[in-house]
């Protein structure tokens, strides 16, 4: 009924649930909107080169939903994704590549394109599993732009897809929300919803059956079931910086990840969190960061922006201190560019044409943006996207950058950095974390929904 409702949560249990019961099962999401994207391969997992077009990205709530269905990742499941560039303008990525920018002006007149891909993507992911589970995007009532709606009643329409309305109720509103939604739908849509499901519940369940048995009478929709509110339930971070739960006890190891406005990729940091003797928060003030013991710049989707907001708050001279007490320091992607002598700018990808802006200095390398996006994934872990190109060294010292994301959640990988850069034994296996939550995530679906009766509703 809202963003953040826990659509992407409960497609990602419905996903693990269908897996389970051996149905060929894929997730989709008609459009998202964030700057923590994935790379994946091309449609079949396989690359016949090492080129950047074998490549695209999507949303990574899309990414986990498809490990949760173990299915292969692909650019499919997520047709449209916009990155944020600033309040009015998004970048848009189309069937994983780059396809220009769209403002809050034109956004109208651009959907009809959008939509058409969203829709051929839809239709070949039905063409080649048995259940496409489908996320959408806000709130499906959202009547002002409905007449170019595909992402939710527009898409639902287009498919003939069954509706599910879910809802936070830790929010409070909920019965209200849930009644309005579905009155606020011309009919052909309200035809299409099925019930409800309610989310984020706490306390007894038996408190809330008389106003769901009110709701069903008054609206002809049953609710499908109550998922509790969890402490466990972590998954990926997309559109949040939420890192309560992954606090560490007094005597823990500070990591400061400095707070871009406009951060992208920040899961980097998310294998950090989860170790026991490392306490990981996000900063934008120099008192803060001056207390950490490690310092992370993660990756921005504007890094000559950032690198200005971070000077003109005084974070560079506290980055620079860090350094030269000789205390760690580490760069992913964009904040590794930070780290460099130079950013050069010569076909104005993120400003003028032909702009020049010096880093911190802290490394002996340059930064120089190209017009393509460099797109790739690493083995064992990683993956690269970005249009700085680094040239130099991206290693001084205790000072580390990197333009590969995710590397930190090889245990391997994390395990060697942190023993040399803070003296720390890892203690968790992420992977491993990542799985138990998803099976968390597919028990709590099982146990609270009824899942037989969502599954019917799919045929």
């Amino acid at each position: 009924m809202t963003s953040d409702a826990g659509k992407s949560v409960l497609v990602t249990g419905l996903c693990r649930a269908a897996a389970r019961r051996g149905i060929k099962v894929a997730p989709f999401k008609a459009q998202n909107m964030s700057n923590n994207s994935m790379v994946v391969r091309s449609r079949d997992g396989r690359c016949a080169t090492s080129s950047t077009s074998d490549y695209g990205e999507i949303g990574r709530a899309q990414w986990v939903q498809a490990l949760a269905a173990g299915a292969t990742p692909e650019v499919a499941m997520n047709p449209v994704l916009l990155k944020p560039g600033s309040d009015r303008r998004s970048h848009v990525v189309l069937m994983g590549r780059p396809d220009g920018e769209v403002s809050a002006r034109d956004w109208h007149d651009g959907r009809a394109r959008l939509a058409s891909a969203a829709f051929a993507a839809f239709d070949d992911l039905r063409s080649r599993y048995e259940l496409v589970i489908a996320e959408g995007a806000g709130s499906p009532a959202e009547i002002n732009l409905r007449a170019t709606d595909y992402v939710n009643m527009g898409l639902a329409r287009h498919g003939d897809v069954s509706t599910i309305v879910v809802g936070d109720i830790d929010r409070g509103g909920w019965f209200a929300a849930a009644y309005g939604t579905l009155m606020l739908l011309d009919e052909a849509d309200r035809a299409l919803v099925k019930g409800y499901v309610v989310n984020k519940f706490r306390g007894d369940v038996d408190l809330l059956r008389p106003g769901l048995a009110d709701l069903e009478a008054r609206t002809g929709r049953s609710t499908f079931g109550v998922l509790p509110w969890h402490p466990d339930l972590w998954l990926d971070s997309e559109d949040a910086l939420d890192l309560d739960g992954r606090r560490s006890t007094d005597g823990a190891r500070k990591v400061a990840v400095v707070r871009f406005p406009r951060i992208s990729n920040f899961t980097d940091v998310d294998a950090l969190g989860l170790e026991p003797g490392l306490d990981v928060v996000f900063v934008s003030d120099p008192a803060r960061l001056a207390e950490a013991d490690l310092v992370v710049l993660p990756g921005t989707r504007a890094t000559i922006a950032d690198l200005e907001w971070l000077r003109s708050r005084g974070l560079d001279r506290a980055v620079l201190a860090h350094a030269a007490a000789g205390r760690p320091v580490l760069g992913i992607c964009g904040g590794c560019q930070v780290l460099g002598r130079t950013i050069a700018d010569p076909h104005g990808v993120e400003g003028p044409a032909g702009s020049e802006v010096a880093g911190l200095g802290l490394l002996d390398a340059v930064t120089t943006f190209a017009p393509e996006k460099t797109l790739r994934v690493h083995e064992p872990a990683g993956y690269e996207i970005h249009h700085g190109r680094v040239t130099g060294e991206t290693r001084a010292g205790a000072v580390t950058g990197t333009m590969v994301h995710g590397s930190l959640e090889d245990d391997g990988i994390r395990s060697s950095y942190l023993r040399e850069a803070l003296g720390v034994a890892s203690a968790v296996s992420f992977p491993a974390a990542r799985e138990r939550r998803l099976d968390l995530l597919g028990d709590l679906v099982e146990e609270h929904l009824d899942v037989d009766a969502l599954l019917e509703l799919a045929g």
